[in-house]
């Protein structure tokens, strides 16, 4: 667990926390090699320097998304990205949280990624890594 992730929850409300909580507990039980912290201002995991994926707290409520979860084919990623491969889902309670799902996306976030790293270098271009 991060500490500075742990704060990031703390400051958020009860429910909210809670949530966040179990979605930070989940990412970090399934993609264990990941490296986290605060980036850009909310909790965001890496694998080799490469943004997997991270929440964040929206007017809709908290985002979880997956910077290459356009490419997983699945249904409930519905909230796509218009210029890169990025998908997310809202949720507003623990309850909406279904953890099997989770693993399921957690397990192909390392199976499928695009090259987020070098993006710049790329001058906005994507690269598959796998």
């Amino acid at each position: 667990m991060n500490p500075s992730i742990q704060t990031y929850n703390t400051q958020l409300t009860s429910a909210e926390g809670v949530l966040c909580d179990a979605l930070m507990n989940l990412i970090d039980s399934e993609l264990t090699e990941a490296e986290s912290k605060i980036w850009h201002g909310h909790p965001v995991w890496f694998i080799e320097g490469n943004p997997i994926v991270g929440y964040s707290k929206q007017k809709a409520g908290i985002r979880l998304m997956f910077w290459s979860g356009a490419d997983f084919d699945e249904d409930q990623l519905n909230v796509r990205g218009e210029k890169f491969k990025d998908a997310s889902i809202f949720f507003n309670d623990i309850a909406d949280v279904d953890p099997a799902a989770m693993t399921r996306w957690l397990k192909k976030s390392r199976a499928i990624q695009w090259d987020y790293k070098n993006i710049v270098k790329r001058k906005g271009q994507l690269e598959r890594l796998r």
